[in-house]
């Protein structure tokens, strides 16, 4: 009996200072064509792996530059549906894939996501093509996570933050999916959440959310509305999760386009 109350108590103990990063991500290196865009490959070395994604420039002069970070799933090439009416209306677009997506390399965890990011957006400000240019952080889903934590962390350097179908913390996402282990997941320190990060965020902001999301309720995305100090606005659209672009495409680029005039 004593062996077996060890077990357990060890096993619960585990749960409690794991992060669970292989529950949250689950990258695709299948990349689909990219059809109908004007857009360049990049490589970045961070530790001893690579990360990787594409820069997509729109046909006339860029009037900001969106740095893009996409959900759990997939990679690049996945969000198409959402980058490319952005190009189209004139913005110039980098994607990035994290570590294990697409053609970046290493195994992707909390962690080194956010150091992922970090190295992105470096990488990105100082390209000639951006400098001058107002610069947006696009968090989509789990990358308003990482979106996020680099919006607290490099507010004079950007411009604007947008969050679509964004999730309140690790803790609260994994609640969703894991009820019966709630008092559990509530005893792991991950290492950021957005509701705490978007706090000190001072820069404009556009939260995009649907009444009717299934796979993040819109009780998060207004979570960190809460949070979040003016100027900040919020876009409800009819229909599932991250189809904003989808069901009121003129709305999202209005708001978005607004956001670069404060």
């Amino acid at each position: 009996m004593k062996t077996t109350i060890a077990i357990i108590l060890l096993f619960l103990s585990q749960i409690c200072f794991a992060q669970m990063d292989d529950k949250f991500y689950q990258p695709s290196t299948e990349l689909k064509i990219i059809e109908g865009l004007n857009y360049t490959d990049f490589k970045i070395p961070v530790d001893t792996e690579t990360i990787t994604g594409i820069f997509i420039k729109p046909k006339t002069t860029a009037k900001a530059t969106i740095l893009f970070f996409h959900g759990s799933g997939g990679n690049v090439s996945s969000y198409m549906f959402m980058t490319k009416p952005l190009v189209e209306a004139g913005y110039q677009v980098l994607m990035v894939d994290f570590r294990g997506y697409g053609k970046s390399t290493g195994i992707p965890t909390h962690q080194n996501i956010a150091k992922d990011g970090q190295k992105f957006l470096d990488y990105s400000l100082n390209l000639e093509e951006v400098k001058n240019k107002p610069v947006i952080l696009y968090g989509a889903s789990m990358g308003s996570e990482v979106a996020t934590h680099l919006a607290k962390n490099n507010s004079m350097k950007i411009t604007a933050l947008v969050l679509d179908g964004c999730i309140s913390s690790f803790n609260d996402v994994a609640i969703i999916f894991a009820p019966q282990y709630e008092s559990y997941i509530n005893a792991i320190a991950f290492p950021y959440a957005a509701k705490e990060d978007i706090k000190t965020v001072t820069i404009p902001k556009l939260f995009i959310h649907s009444d009717g999301d299934k796979t993040i309720p819109i009780s998060q995305g207004k979570v960190v509305f809460d949070n979040a100090q003016n100027p900040k606005t919020f876009l409800k659209y009819d229909g599932d999760h991250l189809e904003a672009f989808t069901k009121d495409k003129d709305a999202v680029l209005k708001a978005i386009a607004e956001l670069i005039k404060k």
